[in-house]
């Protein structure tokens, strides 16, 4: 299990997510994991130019309401993180993908689960806050503050977006 966060406590000091919480977040990933899994593989083989909706990805994601979508999203983040140095250009694009769509509904839980996630990964992980910075954006305002020093502003990280 990854790291989490308590309000206003340094990333190293950070609590973990309640094992409950957290084994909801792996149960709802694994519905969408092979699924996923498939579509990145097909995507691999395929034309890196295609226009997303036209993808193997593109098309799971237009499949899923907005919670299967988090649960895609997530799983995809944690796929990216884990393998970093193999061909994740797929993965990435997913991720960025579902990172540009607002209104999904985030929940601080699922925010502070990926911040452990890319944490973890370390900086020569490319992309690593992308999903986390989007979905904390898309918290309610309470919930933000809760990212603003870490995520929403880029600290710990040089990657941008």
């Amino acid at each position: 299990m990854a790291s989490v966060a308590g309000r206003g406590a340094p990333r190293s000091e950070r609590s973990r997510l309640d094992e409950a919480v957290a084994q909801g977040l792996y149960d709802r990933m694994r519905v969408v994991a092979p699924a996923a899994f498939g579509a990145i593989g097909r995507d691999r083989a395929d034309d890196p130019a295609r226009p997303f909706a036209d993808t193997a990805c593109g098309r799971l994601a237009d499949s899923l309401d907005a919670a299967g979508l988090r649960a895609l999203g997530m799983w995809a983040h944690h796929w990216c993180m884990r393998f970093y140095d193999d061909d994740t250009r797929v993965g990435l694009r997913l991720v960025r993908e579902i990172a540009d769509r607002p209104g999904l509904g985030w929940t601080v839980d699922e925010v502070r689960w990926m911040l452990g996630e890319s944490e973890a990964a370390g900086p020569s992980a490319a992309h690593r806050f992308t999903l986390p910075r989007a979905a904390a954006t898309g918290l309610p305002p309470a919930g933000r503050r809760e990212f603003a020093a870490d995520v929403l502003s880029g600290a710990g990280s040089r990657e941008r977006g």
